[in-house]
């Protein structure tokens, strides 16, 4: 089971960057941060899908559309390779504030790029992870040089670039030439996972080889074999995302909150923002819950008090249907609604006082079938002696125990 959710985030510059974050529910092993190629959107098909087979593996995923691209504010003539490695900071910084920040930083081709660049100002990441990118950032510049040629004349020209008409400049062009990989990929002091094939056609497989030899180690290479550079073929992105998944988890660091063993009887609720919403997670099942929109939560889950009530209406339900199969009865349907409220206690002698309230809970049965009167007064009786509903009105010993984490020093 996972989530899928349109946000958006402001850069430095104040423009809003469309955005989708897909996450597992628990365990979330770790966040990472996409960075798509030049021209594409977020929802390129290899973003996508190593997006969610990244989810299937329990790896929160967030990916984003560059400023001026798909559906983010601002003009792509007025970005450049500086404003996207910005706009990467802006979406680890929106991660770090909102969810947990990236452990592993990937991008794909020109963003894979920008990605180096901007991983030194991530601290918290452990692993980056190159999809054929390009050494350098002007080597995209091969694609048009005669436009390039052309700027000398002119301020911008149009060019086309995967069946896409763009507006570049000659700051674009200038700013393009100005990023050399070399340094950065050798002082980079993280983890480096280096994905490409031999048969790219659009960044030849010399850009990886120049990006290991430049990296220190730990550094990886791994051949996408007969893979096409936008990684169009859905068990290349497959095997990818597993490739992703399984060469990290040597360097990320799991939350112990939701890595542990759930035995029966057990649930274990985790932080799916830095909201209200929350994952829950059972030995065998696993579901949210949230608070609605009116408080400031997505309303992505029944909120804590509808859990309550299910809890009870669900063993009621049950309790009564075993009772009548037991019995043979003829009851064709069984329908329990509850409510929740706090009344005054009638018998207090200040009524008005707020300590004087109590917590009302009622269920409302409908039971179909072709029953007599002492069958359904059985079943009333029934209804009450479910396992929650006794558990509620016996004695309840509430603890809690601070256990995982050590106090911060």
């Amino acid at each position: 089971m996972t989530t899928r959710r349109n946000i958006s985030f402001k850069n430095s510059a104040g423009h809003q960057l469309a955005a989708v974050i897909e996450q597992p529910v628990i365990p979330v092993k770790c966040y990472a941060l996409f960075a798509h190629c030049f021209s594409c959107g977020k929802d390129i098909l290899i973003a996508s899908r190593i997006a969610r087979s990244l989810v299937a593996r329990g790896v929160a995923v967030l990916r984003f559309d560059f400023t001026g691209i798909g559906d983010s504010e601002g003009e792509f003539e007025s970005s450049n390779f500086t404003s996207n490695i910005d706009d990467i900071i802006s979406a680890t910084n929106h991660l770090r504030e909102h969810y947990s920040a990236p452990q592993i930083l990937i991008g794909h081709s020109l963003g894979g790029t920008a990605m180096l660049n901007a991983a030194e100002q991530v601290p918290e990441a452990k692993a980056v992870v190159s999809i054929a990118a390009p050494f350098t950032a002007d080597h995209i510049l091969s694609h048009f040089q005669d436009k390039v040629e052309e700027l000398e004349q002119k301020e911008k020209v149009d060019i086309e670039l995967a069946g896409k008409v763009l507006t570049i400049n000659r700051e674009f062009v200038s700013d393009l030439k100005a990023h050399s990989n070399e340094d950065r990929i050798s002082q980079l002091r993280k983890a480096l996972l280096i994905l490409h094939s031999p048969f790219d056609e659009i960044v030849p497989i010399e850009e990886a080889t120049k990006i290991f030899v430049n990296a220190k180690h730990p550094k990886s290479f791994v051949s996408l074999d007969k893979a096409d550079h936008l990684i169009t073929d859905k068990q290349d992105a497959e095997y990818v995302a597993n490739t992703i998944v399984a060469w990290s988890s040597r360097y990320i660091e799991e939350d112990p909150s939701t890595s542990q063993v759930i035995d029966k009887g057990e649930v274990l609720i985790g932080e799916g923002n830095k909201k209200f919403l929350r994952e829950v997670a059972s030995d065998d099942h696993t579901w949210f819950s949230d608070e609605p929109l009116a408080v400031g939560g997505d309303n992505l889950g029944p909120d804590p008090y509808e859990q309550l009530l299910s809890s009870l209406g669900t063993c009621t339900s049950m309790t009564l249907r075993m009772y009548a199969n037991h019995k043979g009865w003829p009851v064709e349907d069984i329908q329990v609604k509850l409510k929740h409220s706090r009344q005054h206690d009638q018998d207090c002698e200040q009524p008005d006082e707020e300590s004087c309230k109590i917590e009302l809970i009622q269920k409302f049965i409908t039971i179909k079938g072709d029953l007599d009167e002492q069958q359904i007064n059985r079943l009333v009786e029934v209804a009450d002696r479910c396992p929650v509903h006794k558990t509620l009105l016996g004695k309840i010993k509430l603890e809690s125990k601070l256990q995982f984490y050590e106090s911060n020093k």
